[in-house]
């Protein structure tokens, strides 16, 4: 049985207290008032200009409505600039909180896959998937919390939530029978109620399989798993277009559920393919092989590749038709995220394709961790991308905000998995298909 190490758990409760001080930063040095945020902009030399300029008039009248036009114009900026700054702590903490989360719920999916398909490779993994699986509830925990928070008026995350913009915004007032607070938190408790019943009951399972003397438990976990699945894929496709894509009310893709189930995908095998590693480095696992991580190398490697298909997709028909009210969208990313959009890109795409493509790579564990660690990092910044133009604009940076919140999602990630792997043996025994994984070579 694994005991998670004190090195390991100290490292974790280190990453979370310094994580947890990054985070109390940023909200201390969020402004509270348009001077303030005046200051910030000008500290961090950013290129707005936030004075006011008045268009000169031959008519005087003319003119005074021109000034007044003009006062009232830079007054909103100014406010909107405050409420951009006043996000930047809430964005870093929540699209941390997603990434890691969306890690975990990738995982689910993957794991449920198997579960239906009955795989023969993967059983030996089971454990490791359910460990990482477990963090599903104190990450939708965390998450459902920021959701509530942003009902609350607690930040500007979700513009669709203030009543004053949806009584200017004759989209938003269209779309209110569905962009709603009350219907919205009711579906995001839903889905969580869903995936969390669906981890618990499927694991109380497998366990008691290794326990029973017949195979109906594990024939019910693979009936559930099947079902289990159909509720995903929908409830998957709606999280994503309510935590993520309403953050840009006026803009929607038709490809955007399967673009974040993607990325959630490939992020999941990744994290399955490094903790493997990792335990097996420590002197667990000892059944696992060079094939075993070769195929979830495979499998990051396919899966990067349909990410990409997706982003290209999505990308190239709504850059090409250059529709003003879709296009916007990347206009703004490509304007005032650059680098990391583009950069995003090479890192889910070029690297892993470049890195995995030979069969023997696959099998040599520092080469699978080189290009996991990269992955997770692209699709970090996949998140960011998403997330950050909506709610900060062009005010963003990567500062101490953003990295006190990798740090303490990483730091409660690691502790949380690692923690639920040491409750119950690694190895499952009688799932019918464990010897098939236990010699699985090719």
């Amino acid at each position: 049985m694994y005991t998670i190490s004190n090195r390991l758990k100290m490292g974790s409760i280190i990453l979370m207290v310094v994580g947890l001080l990054g985070i109390g930063y940023g909200f201390m040095i969020a402004p509270a008032t348009v001077a303030e945020a005046k200051e910030m902009v000008a500290a961090h030399g950013d290129s707005h200009d936030t004075n006011t300029t008045h268009v000169e008039s031959a008519d005087d009248d003319h003119g005074v409505v021109e000034e007044h036009h003009d006062e009232g114009h830079d007054a909103a900026h100014d406010e909107h600039v405050l409420h951009q700054l006043q996000n930047k702590p809430w964005a870093a903490l929540y699209v941390a909180a997603f990434f890691f989360f969306m890690i975990a719920l990738g995982v689910l999916a993957f794991y449920a896959v198997q579960r239906a398909s009955q795989a023969g490779w993967s059983p030996i993994l089971f454990r490791v998937m359910e460990g990482i699986t477990s963090y599903i509830v104190p990450g939708g925990i965390i998450v459902f919390v920021i959701l509530v928070m942003s009902v609350l008026h607690m930040n500007h995350l979700f513009v669709w939530m203030d009543p004053d913009v949806v009584a200017h915004d004759r989209l938003l007032q269209g779309k209110a029978g569905y962009l709603n607070t009350t219907f919205f938190l009711v579906r995001a408790a839903i889905f969580l109620g869903g995936w969390i019943l669906y981890r618990e009951y499927s694991r109380k399972l497998s366990l008691a399989q290794d326990e029973a003397t017949d195979n109906a438990n594990f024939k019910l976990n693979f009936r559930i798993s099947a079902a289990f699945l159909v509720f995903y894929l929908i409830s998957e496709s709606i999280m994503s277009w309510d935590w993520i894509m309403s953050v840009d009310p006026h803009w929607f893709s038709t490809l955007f559920g399967w673009y974040v189930f993607a990325s959630m995908f490939v992020s999941g095998i990744t994290m399955i393919a490094l903790v493997t590693i990792y335990l097996k480095s420590k002197g667990y696992l000892e059944e696992v092989n060079d094939s075993h991580i070769h195929d979830l190398a495979k499998f990051m490697f396919g899966i990067s590749i349909f990410w990409t298909y997706l982003w290209f997709s999505q990308f190239m028909l709504i850059w090409y038709a250059n529709i003003p009210e879709e296009v916007t969208y990347y206009i703004t990313r490509i304007e005032d995220y650059n680098l990391p959009f583009f950069g995003m890109v090479a890192m889910n795409f070029v690297f892993p394709v470049l890195i995995l493509m030979n069969s023997d790579f696959k099998r040599m564990n520092w080469f699978v961790v080189m290009a996991g660690i990269v992955v997770l990092a692209g699709h970090y910044l996949d998140v960011f991308i998403m997330i950050m133009p909506a709610t900060v604009g062009d005010q963003w940076y990567i500062g101490i905000p953003e990295i006190g919140a990798v740090l303490f999602f990483a730091g409660l990630f690691v502790f949380w998995i690692f923690r639920a792997m040491g409750t119950v043996p690694l190895q499952p025994k009688r799932n019918p298909y464990i010897e098939e994984s236990r010699h699985f070579h090719y």
